[in-house]
């Protein structure tokens, strides 16, 4: 299984245009970030110790939620193309068990898309610290290393899953097409979620992928909060918390942390499982 692994990574990053597009809306963010929506954000809470580098922390957060599913996409649909080529029939034919195949692919997108995630989580970093922010602490870097891999792993696993149903190239530049155009909003990075009409955010509050931005911005933003809320009103941080998208409330209970971990890691579970059991009803 590690040679098919090594393969379909090298597949991956043999297409340039393709690596290209799978981080194309996190670019398309930065870029929307940088040239007016930090102006837009940073205004509103105007003249205050560390508000840039709050927002920053926020929208940095968002774009690396965007990269666990984006990045993971992309590499998962090695799949579809070698089903597409007739390189399956190829793989169906030799001695490699089917395990061994739908295990490859599973890992090899899982590596592809905690690797971009990680090197994202670099950059984003250095871009806080450019803004005046402070670097997170070893404990924080982990807890956040610890929920991108986690975030990478569900998406990966619902990927693998629904490209068990696809067949052409076509159908998988549908998906990314879509997945790119809504990602933004599913994270709350062009609309805060507290802006959305309550139905939306119901919807929003139940995909996996909100789950884990919200648990990334509660770790890279807890410094920065601290800062530009201190001495202020415990209801104006509870608002700005539920605004923003760091915290989920249920019927007027807040969604503890842990809640949304077991979301994200029950999601990796549940399709992981059904994706295998898939590969291999249709390889019988």
């Amino acid at each position: 299984m590690r040679r098919l692994i090594l393969r379909n990574l090298r597949v991956y990053f043999r297409d340039r245009l393709s690596v290209f597009f799978s981080l194309l809306s996190v670019i398309i963010t930065y870029l929307m970030y940088l040239l007016f929506l930090g102006d837009v954000w940073s205004n509103g809470v105007p003249d205050v110790e560390g508000a840039r580098a709050m927002m920053g922390s926020w929208i940095m957060a968002g774009l690396l939620t965007i990269a666990s599913v984006t990045t993971t996409l992309s590499a998962a649909s090695t799949m579809v193309d070698d089903l597409a080529n007739k390189i399956r029939k190829d793989f169906e034919a030799s001695p490699i068990s089917r395990a061994a195949l739908a295990g490859s692919y599973m890992l090899s997108s899982f590596l592809v898309g905690a690797a971009m995630t990680l090197i994202g989580l670099v950059l984003a970093e250095a871009y806080i610290v450019y803004n005046g922010g402070e670097l997170l602490s070893l404990f924080a870097l982990l807890k956040l290393t610890g929920v991108i891999l986690l975030s990478t792993l569900s998406s990966t696993a619902f990927f693998i899953f629904l490209f068990t149903f696809l067949k052409t190239n076509a159908a998988v530049g549908t998906v990314s097409t879509l997945a790119g155009t809504l990602i933004g909003f599913l994270t709350g990075i062009y609309i805060p979620i507290g802006e959305l009409p309550e139905a939306v955010q119901g919807v929003v509050k139940a995909l996996p992928v909100s789950h884990a931005a919200v648990l990334m911005r509660q770790i890279m933003m807890e410094k920065p909060l601290a800062t530009v809320f201190a001495g202020a009103p415990q209801e104006v941080v509870n608002e700005v918390l539920e605004e923003f998208g760091l915290r989920f409330s249920v019927n007027g209970s807040v969604l503890p942390a842990y809640i949304s971990v077991l979301i994200l890691a029950a999601t990796a579970a549940v399709f992981f499982g059904l994706s295998a059991w898939r590969m291999t009803k249709k390889q019988k």
